[in-house]
Order: structure tokens, then C-alpha cells, then sequence
């Protein structure tokens, strides 16, 4: 532990002209009086660290100093590639090999170039869960994790519905969204040699165990996450629109329908779409069920027409005859 807080001082302090104790000692995230005594371990090993004394003085490394120690190890290249997203590896338990590449990437640079991560995250910042909605980071998934970065099968148990099932899986990706994590693995079927099971997804705060063991399995690398994900989410979308609803839209309608129904069922809808001579046109929108469609049809207001199911078109009716009475009654 140590040894790493040391050889992290010696890259903090190559990659900028000098640093203060209170400075050190917020990016080790130790005491002052700790960083005093590992700059006396490191000048005793003979790491140049001079101390400047007084109000304005730090840490600074002389005679140009430059250690060898930049070398990316693997998780640390890996996690590079994921430092825009920081939530997401704080989640995953990545966040201290992501600051350890990080340094050793500024301090390969040129004085001139350190400051790129800087002024990079003053610019650009991913803030993946929606609003209005506090994420909560799954308890297993830095484990999960951890057999995803390893190619090691995990035993999962989960739940379906009322009861618990425990599946053998070749973790081969995670997936965050919305504020949601999710993992895509391929199932390891009972008594086979050899991956033959089919990929699937699962939500990850559903898992109620997670076992992995010493066994690896050999990755698919024609298997594209990007696209299994995006095939799946559609899917699934697609999987919940199980109603139809036939609504005569206005110009405007058409053009806020995608704002108040799911975009798959609305893209779907407006491709088919024939607008007459005022602009108005017909279409065919699939919903979850007249509950969900009367609530987001209603946002839509005079722009919209129900024409079918019956059922439906008579609740708008009944809500256009209470709104009519409010606002006769508000007038007297």
C-alpha cells in the first residue's frame, strides 16, 4: 500500500513543477505529516525530493528527475479508455487503476501538455442517470466486474419474479443505462463442452450472488457489444408495445408525437404516415396498454384525435366534457 502511495508521489510531483503538503496530501488522501515522512523515504531512497520551505513553499522534484515507472499495466490501460466516465468506475471498483494511468500518462507528456486532463474534464462531463431519479450502485457489481475485465465464468443467482435461479454465465459485458447496470453474458449450458449457450441480458440488481472461480473461457471476438445492446434494447422496447391505438395527429401532433409516446413506436408510426391536404394524417400507434396511451395521448391535447379503440376515444370524450364544464364554469 505504501509502496504504491510513494511511487504515486514521485508521478504527482514529475507531472507538475511543485506542490504543496496540503496539496499531496488531498491526492494521496492521507495526513501532511505522512506526505513529510514519504518525501524523507524517497530522498533517503534517492528520489531528489526537495522541500521548499515557508507560507508559498511545496514539494518539487530536482535536476529534472524523471522516473521510468510510467508504464501502463493492462487494467490501467483498460480503465484509460473509461476515464470520461467516472461514476461508472467508482462503481466498478476501477477508479484508483484509472488515476494511476492517468498520471503516468501526464507525466510521459510534455510540461507543456500536462494540464490536457485538466482543461479536458473543465470541457466535457457524462452525467448518465435520468432526472428526477437517484441511482444506486448494485452491492455485486464490482464483482460481476471483476469477471468481466478476467474472462472468468461466474455462478449468478437471481431473481425471476417470485423465486431465485442460478446460472453459469461467460460474463462478456457491461452496460450502463440510464443510471441502470445491466450485464450481457452468454449462458453456460448443463454438461456442455464449450460455449454453446445463448447471450442474454440481465440487470444486475437482481443478482443476489455472485461465485466466480478459477475457470476462463475462451471470448467470442466477433461478438460486438454495441451491437448486441442496441439489438436487445429495441427488442425489448418493442416487447412492451403490446396495444395498438389508431390517433388522427395534426401537423403539430406529428411533430410532438415522439415527445409524448415511446421514439420506437412514434418512429415506427410517423414512417408510415400520409398527411392530407391540412397536414393532418392517420396513424397506427403501438402502446403499452389504454392506460399508458390515455396519459401520454393526453399531453398531446386538441393536436390529437382517438379514433380507436372505442373504449379510449370515449375516455378523451368524457375528459374534453370535464375540462369544457372547468373552464365554462371559470368564465361565470
Amino acid at each position: 500500500m505504501r509502496a504504491a502511495r510513494l511511487i504515486k508521489m514521485v508521478l504527482l510531483l514529475q507531472s507538475r513543477p511543485s506542490m504543496t503538503a496540503a496539496e499531496l496530501a488531498r491526492e494521496l488522501e492521507v495526513s501532511e505529516r505522512t506526505v513529510t515522512r514519504d518525501a524523507q523515504a524517497l530522498s533517503e531512497a534517492g528520489v531528489p525530493v526537495y522541500a521548499d520551505r515557508g507560507r508559498a513553499g511545496g514539494y518539487r522534484l530536482i535536476g529534472g528527475y524523471r522516473t521510468r515507472l510510467t508504464g501502463l499495466a493492462r487494467s490501467e490501460a483498460e480503465a484509460l479508455f473509461l476515464s470520461g466516465v467516472p461514476g461508472a468506475l467508482r462503481e466498478m471498483g476501477l477508479q484508483d487503476a484509472a488515476s494511476a494511468a492517468r498520471l503516468k500518462v501526464s507525466a510521459a507528456l510534455l510540461p507543456s501538455l500536462r494540464d490536457a486532463s485538466r482543461t479536458a474534464a473543465q470541457r466535457f462531463h457524462l452525467d448518465a442517470p435520468n432526472w428526477f431519479r437517484e441511482p444506486a450502485t448494485p452491492a455485486l457489481l464490482p464483482a460481476v466486474a471483476d469477471g468481466v475485465w478476467d474472462d472468468r465464468v461466474v455462478t449468478a443467482r437471481y431473481r425471476r419474479g417470485e423465486r431465485e435461479v442460478e446460472r453459469r454465465l461467460e460474463p462478456y459485458g457491461l452496460v450502463l443505462k440510464a443510471g441502470v447496470w445491466y450485464l450481457c453474458a452468454r449462458v453456460v449450458e448443463a454438461g456442455s463442452v464449450g460455449a454453446t449457450g445463448t447471450f442474454r441480458t440481465y440487470r444486475i440488481d437482481r443478482f443476489t450472488a455472485i461465485e466466480a472461480g478459477e475457470e476462463r473461457f475462451a471470448r467470442d471476438e466477433g461478438f460486438d457489444l454495441p451491437g448486441f445492446w442496441a439489438e436487445q434494447a429495441l427488442r425489448f422496447a418493442r416487447s412492451l408495445l403490446r396495444a395498438e391505438v389508431v390517433v388522427r395527429l395534426s401537423p403539430e401532433g406529428l411533430r410532438r408525437l415522439p415527445h409524448a409516446v415511446d421514439p420506437v413506436s412514434a418512429r415506427d408510426a410517423l414512417e408510415r404516415a400520409e398527411p392530407d391536404a391540412r397536414g393532418w394524417a392517420t396513424v397506427t400507434v403501438r402502446v403499452e396498454s389504454e392506460d399508458v396511451a390515455h396519459t401520454q395521448l393526453t399531453a398531446l391535447g386538441p393536436e390529437a384525435e382517438v379514433l380507436a379503440p372505442a373504449t379510449l376515444r370515449q375516455r378523451f370524450a368524457q375528459d374534453a366534457r370535464r375540462q369544457a364544464a372547468l373552464y365554462r364554469a371559470g368564465a361565470g
